[in-house]
């Protein structure tokens, strides 16, 4: 590598570097953004009533949909624009299970959350009402949904132990010296036991489902969905991936062209629905993979990376039905695990960021409660009706009027800054 040093930042050059640093972080990025969630996109397709194969299909769908997404953007931009599937949407899924009209309804509301999406890059004031949503309100949320998801792996512990504690233990030494891979070696240690499960009690595996397939299912529209699924699957998808994605980029010096990514990924979320795809949206943490000067030290080349991402989510897109065939004949309480251990830094993050003011715990804290609880009420899931606690007990708690004031450095109302500069 040579570089030349002026003193002058605008007239350095950035050291050489070959084609293969981005297309090696992209690899990683699409490794690490498949393997870390996959297991919470399938249980939370499952709890809303998705067969094996609808689920697999919806794996697909959600892997295709993203690359697509990536491919489009990054080359038209020129940018580092990495995509991801809803981590925090399909956690809610899976704390609301099924709804009323059942799979189809669920597959209605993914397509308004796509609809919706679209309409916040195009709507100014729809992507202000969002950012208007207190952060810690909308984090408290995020924390009670995937707090029962969470405790999967305590509860999996008395189903079948022999599996899950090998792969915890997995997960906690792995969380010590790569713990980026952490979650990838417990899969591996998870489908390794399922196997000699699988093998110790003679169950048959039915090798025709594990070629990838997509199934179709007709959209159905039912008022509970809608309210239970479709706005909290949006409010937690803008919440804590598309606005934590924008600040993310904007440490790397890139400016998100906000209209067209809410397009793109808004689109990709209508087509994918009826294949079972729930969302898809900007990659948040993954984001810094590619985007970061390990990618390439020009900025100008690290679209490179995202690129090499959406081409290698195409390839993992054919493992989907694979995938579902084996947690379909893995031991009870594994996949759980396994989506579990991938979200515990999630509600860890959002636990921190929705408790973080005193002046606001107390309505923080209901909403938190309330979204833990898993409550049904007139057919509407816990998240909506958290979010309407919260609101409600922050309003009647709010301090007299003064100016808001801003944290310094990195947290939730710093990225609530940044996304509103964007609509501005």
């Amino acid at each position: 590598m040579s570089t030349t040093t002026t003193g002058n930042p605008a007239l350095d050059t950035p050291p050489r570097a070959g084609i293969g640093q981005p297309i090696g972080a992209g690899i990683v990025t699409a490794l690490v953004g498949f393997t870390s969630s996959f297991a919470v996109v399938l249980t939370g397709l499952t709890a809303m009533g998705a067969t094996p194969a609808q689920a697999a299909s919806g794996l697909l769908a959600v892997c295709v949909t993203q690359a697509v997404g990536m491919l489009v953007l990054s080359r038209r931009y020129r940018m580092p624009i990495t995509l991801a599937w809803s981590t925090p949407g399909a956690a809610l899924l899976a704390s609301t299970g099924l709804v009323a009209g059942g799979w189809p309804a669920a597959v209605g509301a993914f397509a308004v959350a796509g609809v919706l999406i679209v309409l916040t890059g195009f709507w100014q004031r729809l992507g202000t009402l969002i950012a208007a949503i207190p952060a810690e309100i909308a984090q408290a949320m995020l924390a009670g949904v995937l707090l029962p998801i969470c405790l999967a792996p305590i509860k999996s512990l008395t189903v079948s132990p022999a599996v899950v504690v090998p792969v915890i233990l997995t997960w906690l030494i792995l969380q010590k010296f790569a713990a980026r891979w952490a979650v990838l070696a417990a899969f591996a240690v998870a489908a390794v036991g399922a196997g000699i499960d699988i093998a110790v009690t003679h169950r048959s595996v039915d090798l025709s489902t594990m070629a990838p397939r997509i199934e179709l299912t007709v959209p159905h529209w039912s008022w509970q969905a809608l309210i239970g699924v479709a706005i909290p699957l949006y409010i937690v998808t803008m919440a804590a991936q598309n606005i934590p994605g924008t600040a993310v980029m904007s440490t790397f010096d890139y400016k998100v062209p906000w209209r067209a990514a809410m397009t793109v990924t808004g689109l990709g979320t209508i087509v994918g629905a009826p294949a079972g795809g729930h969302a898809i949206n900007l990659a948040a943490i993954s984001a810094a993979l590619s985007a970061a000067p390990a990618a390439h030290p020009d900025p100008k080349r690290r679209w490179i990376a995202a690129s090499t991402a959406g081409f290698v989510y195409l390839l993992v897109a054919l493992a989907s039905g694979a995938l579902v065939t084996l947690v379909v004949a893995a031991p009870k309480g594994v996949l759980e695990t396994v989506a579990g251990l991938a979200l515990i830094a999630t509600l860890a993050a959002a636990l921190t960021a929705a408790l973080g003011s005193a002046e606001h715990r107390s309505a923080a804290t209901l909403t938190f409660v309330v979204a833990a609880s898993g409550v049904t009420l007139l057919g509407v899931g816990a998240a909506f009706w958290a979010l309407v606690a919260g609101l409600l007990v922050r309003w009647l708690l709010r301090p007299a009027p003064g100016p808001r004031r801003y944290q310094v450095g990195w947290g939730v109302e710093s990225r609530w800054r940044i996304f509103e500069e964007e609509l501005a």
